[in-house]
């Protein structure tokens, strides 16, 4: 997995423990597909520009051990799956130094501006280093 991206956990992302509120990892999901995204040369917002987004429509994650208040967390994804209207995303964040924090994946359809689901743009395809007509003949 790449590092894409580092985060401090603030006191706001905690709760009265001092522990990550767990939806808070789903945030971090999202800045470490964003980033993946970015370091390809897909920024996000140019991909909205063009009417095209993609919703999560499945999310998992496996808590290791909790990440607390001031940690340094570092976050690692990669693209796991990639279909003709879909991509998976893998996650790994960890605390700075070393030591499994939280795993994950999501799921993203793509769809048009009006929420329809479409096949992803050739662009984004050849962004991700892959064969757009293997994936559109769903290879």
């Amino acid at each position: 997995m790449e590092h894409v991206a580092d985060a401090r956990v603030i006191f706001a992302d905690t709760d009265a423990m001092g522990i990550v509120y767990y939806a808070n990892y789903l945030k971090w999901f999202e800045m470490g597909r964003v980033e993946l995204l970015r370091k390809k040369g897909m920024v996000y917002r140019d991909l909205t520009a063009k009417g095209f987004h993609l919703p999560v429509v499945e999310a998992s994650v496996r808590y290791r051990t909790p990440a607390r208040y001031d940690d340094l967390l570092r976050i690692h994804a990669e693209v796991r799956k990639l279909g003709g209207a879909s991509i998976a995303f893998g996650y790994l964040i960890e605390r700075a130094g070393g030591g499994r924090i939280v795993e994950g994946e999501t799921l993203h359809a793509f769809t048009n501006e009006s929420g329809k689901v479409v096949r992803a743009p050739a662009e984004f395809l050849e962004s991700m280093d892959v064969d757009v007509k293997t994936v559109r003949k769903g290879g």
